[in-house]
């Protein structure tokens, strides 16, 4: 993986840079000093670290919008980020970039349950933003793995999903509005507390534009009532490619589950010794939610029963009570957790149709063998949001390089299938010199020019998501 080397001008002018920077934040709020910084060097892909040349951490959006004007002004590359959850990059910093996390801003700002929003500053995480309802009935419905840690501003700059994606969409079916600050300090409303906006769908370009195009700073949110019930079940069986058929026979049947869940033997023998939740150890295993009415739930569950059994499960648990339910969750749950516990790994995240699930989990373990690194498979299969686990030895010189070669490989052949490279962790710098593989160099020039109308000095995360030889002319203008 390349990166840009950093400004040599932007580098002899930090005294400078950071006395600016001092002149509009809490002295709190800005660190220089490499001991501090250190701590922002690299997210949740750790394989690369850099520590930046500052980091700030305002409280409002006014802070927000001068930051960014001084660094427009003084020729700054900006690296926005959340809680550094992405596993993709996105939040990698250069050695000449300032980097701006939205921590601090966990503000709600207003929460109307007529209308069904909540408005919020943007660093406040996805778990708090339904603690902030949930004692009066209601969520907000995208759910990532990280949804603990994780930023709201994060989830929009990925468009992230969940485990319940499959019934309420991912994170741009669930954002009604967002207040933006570009590079040059302007503050800009897109949207709002209705269900569209007239003119452009800019909040559509936004949402999923991996901090390219400006800082989000607050963001209306769709929250929904507490649905009357849930209940999921669990399915064993003895072969990946099975458990597939039966994900596939299940949407075909016109089902529509809240969450359909995948994980392989290598996940499930992890899971079980780390969370300990009771699952079977077979080849594969399936969490299938419904909700409802007790009525629609015992409706749903027996045709979603039926097609389960017609392929001979190994074990087919249906969850009883809350204290079930929970336990089915549980290891699934605390997969990545679990995995990191044997092995360095990296996390994947292409995104295939339903229909090619039996055939990319064949080619995945085929390729298995063939790299010599094992692959453990746990993923959002309703949706066909696939999260493999490649296992590798960071210490083992040559291990990262191929545990990179096997993923590329795993992403083409999503893109083969008729899907794509990402389903919510983004591009970031883990899947950009990939973006050939999706979009001819006219697609790519397209997606470029939306950056130039945004960001035309292209100073805001600079050297992600477009590969570097198609950002090159742009980013040395």
């Amino acid at each position: 993986m390349q990166m840009p080397a950093p400004s040599t001008d932007v580098l002899s002018r930090k005294d400078a840079i950071v006395a600016r920077l001092a002149g509009v934040l809490p002295a709190d709020a800005l660190m220089s000093d490499i001991s501090e910084t250190r701590a922002y060097e690299c997210d949740a892909l750790t394989a690369y670290r850099c520590p930046p040349l500052a980091v700030v951490l305002p409280s409002t959006t006014q802070e927000v919008a001068a930051v960014l004007k001084i660094c427009h002004d003084m020729g700054v590359p900006v690296v926005p980020r959340g809680s550094g959850t992405s596993l993709a990059g996105g939040a990698l910093p250069t050695a000449d970039c300032v980097i701006l996390g939205v921590a601090r801003m966990t503000d709600v700002i207003e929460t109307n349950y007529d209308d069904r929003y909540i408005r919020v500053q943007t660093g406040r995480t996805n778990l708090s933003v339904t603690g902030a309802v949930e004692a009066d009935g209601f969520f907000y419905a995208p759910d990532p793995s990280s949804q603990l840690a994780c930023a709201i501003a994060g989830n929009i700059a990925m468009n992230s999903g969940g485990a319940h994606c499959l019934k309420y969409g991912v994170t741009t079916n669930n954002l009604l509005g967002v207040t933006l600050v570009t590079m040059d300090g302007t503050v800009m409303q897109i949207g709002g507390a209705h269900l569209d906006a007239g003119n452009l769908d800019l909040l559509g370009v936004i949402c999923g534009s991996e901090g390219q195009l400006g800082v989000v700073t607050e963001a209306t949110l769709r929250i929904l009532p507490k649905p009357e019930g849930a209940r999921p079940v669990l399915m064993g069986y003895d072969s990946s490619e099975v458990a597939g058929q039966v994900v596939t026979d299940i949407i075909k049947a016109g089902i529509l589950p809240v969450a359909i869940e995948f994980m392989d033997r290598p996940c499930i023998e992890a899971c079980e010794a780390f969370a300990k939740a009771g699952y079977p150890i077979c080849e594969a295993l399936l969490i299938v939610e419904v909700e409802g009415s007790p009525a629609e739930i015992d409706a749903q569950l027996a045709l979603i029963m039926d097609i389960a059994r017609s392929h001979n499960p190994v074990e087919l648990r249906e969850a009883k009570d809350a204290e079930e339910a929970s336990r089915i969750w549980l290891g699934r749950k605390s997969a990545f957790g679990a995995m990191g516990q044997i092995n360095d790994y990296m996390c994947l995240d292409g995104t295939i149709p339903v229909s090619a699930l039996p055939f990319v989990l064949r080619r995945i373990g085929e390729m298995s063998k063939e790299y010599g690194l094992g692959v453990g498979n746990v993923f959002h299969a309703g949706d066909g949001n696939m999260h493999p686990l490649i296992l590798f030895d960071a210490n083992k010189p040559g291990d990262l390089e191929l545990c990179e070669a096997f993923g590329a490989d795993i992403l083409r052949l999503c893109v083969e299938v008729g899907g794509c490279l990402t389903g919510e962790h983004g591009v970031g710098i883990e899947k950009r010199d990939l973006m050939h593989v999706q979009f001819a160099p006219a697609d790519l020039e397209a997606q470029m020019a939306v950056k130039d109308v945004f960001d035309p000095f292209w100073l805001l995360n600079p050297a992600k998501v477009f590969p570097l030889d198609s950002s090159a002319p742009r980013r040395a203008a």
